[in-house]
């Protein structure tokens, strides 16, 4: 068993959003599920674009105040927004496109869910500047730092996501 305080766990960095995010599940020692506590102020956003995870299933739990969560199966579609308040939960399967911002004037706080915790595989709704042909690129880590590569042509462009 191990036990945690939120406040006990340092916040971790998220790309150049100031969201704090803290990883309670690294400290826990969780192995099959990404446990994550964010204080998002208004105006911010969870990650930075949106995106889907093709080998992850994401919860999020609002705790207080109200997330705005954009979200679309298909990358040719408009995105649809949806409100998520205190005490609701959301969740977006594998592959399914979202993404959560504070719209509201009071901060928010979330915990969030993601199995398995280790998400490698993933896409931006974007098209490729080189070729045109793509609806969506791929995301990756290279050199330590996300990528969002081209199934189409195969370019590799800086991602989108923060």
């Amino acid at each position: 068993m191990e036990r945690v305080a939120v406040d006990a766990v340092d916040a971790a960095p998220e790309g150049d959003l100031t969201v704090a995010r803290h990883p309670l599940g690294e400290v826990l020692g969780t192995s099959d599920v990404a446990v994550n506590h964010y204080r998002v102020a208004p105006g911010e956003a969870l990650v930075g674009g949106l995106h889907a995870h093709l080998d992850q299933e994401e919860v999020f739990y609002v705790l207080d105040g109200v997330v705005t969560f954009a979200t679309m199966q298909d990358p040719s579609e408009p995105p649809e927004s949806v409100r998520v308040t205190a005490g609701e939960a959301i969740r977006f399967g594998r592959g399914e496109y979202q993404h959560g911002r504070n719209e509201s004037d009071e901060p928010a706080e979330v915990l969030a869910l993601g199995a398995p915790p280790d998400s490698t595989s993933g896409r931006e709704p974007r098209t490729c500047d080189a070729c045109g042909e793509s609806e969506y690129l791929d995301t990756a880590m290279v050199d330590g730092e996300l990528k969002a590569r081209c199934p189409t042509c195969g370019t590799v462009h800086d991602s989108g996501l923060h």
